[in-house]
C-alpha cells in the first residue's frame, strides 16, 4: 500500500495503459493490467470491484464502497488509458520525481487526477459505506480514441447516479461545458491514367482539394453561426490529406480526415454530421462522407446543487468551459450529470515530456478528501 498520494501516483505511471489505438508507440496497450491493480488496491480499502469488459481485455471498472439502495449515489470517472508514448523525451514508464514534478505518461492525463480521486477515498474508507450520498469509482476504458467504455456505461449504469465527476487535468477547476466533435473522411473518387496523357483519367486529389476549398468557404460560413457564450463558435479543421501512389499515375482515390467541433446549439440545429451532409448535397460537392464519428457537446448548469457543493469545497476555484471532448459528455448525454475536475494541467496532456506539478497533485488529493467528508454533512 503506498503511503502518500506521489507513491500512488508512481504505481499507476509504471503500469502501461496505452491504449492500441492508432498508433501507441509500445507494445504494452490495454488497460487490464492497470484494471487488475486497481481491483486489489480498491478491495484493500473496503470496495465490491466488478470489472465489465468492453473490447477484448479491454475492461471498465466498477466499485462501490456502499450497496445499491434508495440513497443518491456519485461517481468518481477518470479513464484508465493513455495516448501512445512513440517521441517521448523521457521514460514514458518512469514514474521519475525531478524539480517537484513526477514524469511519464498519464501523469497528468489523467492518471493524476485518478491517483487525486483514488487517495481521497483512502483517507475517508471509514465513512464511505454510511454516507447519506454513496460514492462509486468508475475507470473508464477506451477515452482516448472511441470513448466506448463510457458509452457503454452511460447505456446501462446511468440510471443509478445523480452525478459523475470525471477526472481530467483541468487544474482543479470545474469544466461544465465542453464541445463535442464530429471526425470524419471525406473521400473523392477519380479515374486512374498514365501521367503522360492525364486527360484521359480523372485526377481525385484536385476534385478533393477543390472540394475542400469550397467545403472550407461554405461550411466554415455556417459553422461560424452556432456560438456559446464560453465556448465560442463551431469550428472546421482540415487536418489530415493523402491520396495517389506515384507521380506518373492520376490518381483515382483522395481523402481527407476533418474535425468539427460542436457547440450545444449546434447540436440542437441538429448536429455537425447533418450540417456537413446537407452542404455537400448543396454545394454538389464530389465528397462521400466515410465512418463518421460523432461526440456530443456537455452542458451542466452552473448553479446544479454539486457544482455549487463544489465550489464550496474549494472556493478559488472556478467553472470554465473547454473546447475538446471526455468521458462527461457520454455520461452527460446518457442522463448523469457530469463535470471534469482534475490536477494537473492540459497543457501537459499528451506531450513528449509529460508531467505533474506534485503540489498540484497533493492539492487535489486534499480537495477531493474535503469534498468526500462534506457529504457526511
Amino acid at each position: 500500500m503506498p503511503h502518500d498520494v506521489t507513491t500512488l501516483l508512481q504505481q499507476l505511471v509504471r503500469i502501461p495503459s496505452v491504449n492500441p489505438d492508432n498508433d501507441p508507440g509500445t507494445g504494452h496497450t490495454g488497460e487490464d493490467t492497470l484494471a487488475l491493480f486497481l481491483t486489489g488496491w480498491l478491495e484493500s480499502i473496503g470496495a465490491q470491484v466488478t470489472t465489465e469488459e468492453i473490447r477484448p481485455g479491454r475492461p471498465n471498472l466498477i466499485a462501490r464502497f456502499a450497496p445499491l439502495d434508495d440513497r443518491p449515489r456519485i461517481l468518481f470517472g477518470p479513464h484508465l488509458d493513455t495516448v501512445g508514448v512513440g517521441g517521448m523525451t523521457i521514460d514514458p514508464f518512469g514514474g521519475e520525481i525531478r524539480d517537484g514534478r513526477l514524469w511519464g505518461r498519464g501523469a497528468s492525463d489523467t492518471k493524476g487526477p485518478m491517483a487525486a480521486m483514488l487517495w481521497a477515498l483512502h483517507e475517508n474508507r471509514e465513512l464511505l459505506a454510511n454516507l447519506p450520498m454513496a460514492v462509486d469509482f468508475v475507470a473508464f476504458m477506451g477515452e482516448e480514441s472511441g470513448q466506448w467504455g463510457s458509452r457503454d456505461f452511460a447505456k446501462n449504469h446511468s440510471g443509478e447516479y445523480v452525478f459523475a465527476l470525471v477526472g481530467e487535468p483541468t487544474s482543479m477547476d470545474i469544466v461544465h461545458t465542453t464541445k463535442g466533435s464530429l471526425w470524419a473522411t471525406l473521400r473523392a473518387s477519380g479515374r486512374a491514367a498514365h501521367s503522360s496523357m492525364p486527360e484521359k483519367g480523372e485526377n481525385a486529389i484536385l476534385k478533393l482539394t477543390r472540394a475542400l476549398d469550397r467545403l472550407d468557404c461554405h461550411l466554415g460560413a455556417l459553422l461560424s453561426g452556432f456560438t456559446h457564450p464560453v465556448l465560442g463558435r463551431s469550428t472546421l479543421n482540415i487536418g489530415v490529406i493523402r491520396g495517389g501512389s506515384r507521380p506518373n499515375i492520376v490518381p483515382d482515390l483522395a481523402e481527407a480526415e476533418i474535425d468539427i467541433r460542436i457547440t450545444p446549439s449546434l447540436l440542437d440545429a441538429g448536429g455537425a454530421l447533418m450540417l456537413l451532409r446537407e452542404t455537400i448535397d448543396c454545394h454538389d460537392l464530389p465528397l462521400e462522407i466515410i465512418n463518421p464519428h460523432e461526440n456530443p457537446p456537455m452542458e451542466t448548469p452552473v448553479d446544479h446543487p454539486m457544482i455549487r457543493r463544489l465550489l464550496a469545497t474549494g472556493p478559488s476555484i472556478q467553472t470554465t468551459g473547454a473546447p475538446w471532448f471526455s468521458d462527461a459528455a457520454h455520461l452527460s448525454n446518457g442522463g448523469v450529470p457530469s463535470i471534469c475536475i482534475g490536477p494537473g494541467a492540459i497543457d501537459q496532456a499528451h506531450t513528449a515530456d509529460e508531467f505533474i506539478e506534485l503540489v498540484a497533485l497533493r492539492d487535489g488529493a486534499d480537495f477531493f478528501t474535503r469534498f468526500i467528508r462534506g457529504l457526511a454533512d
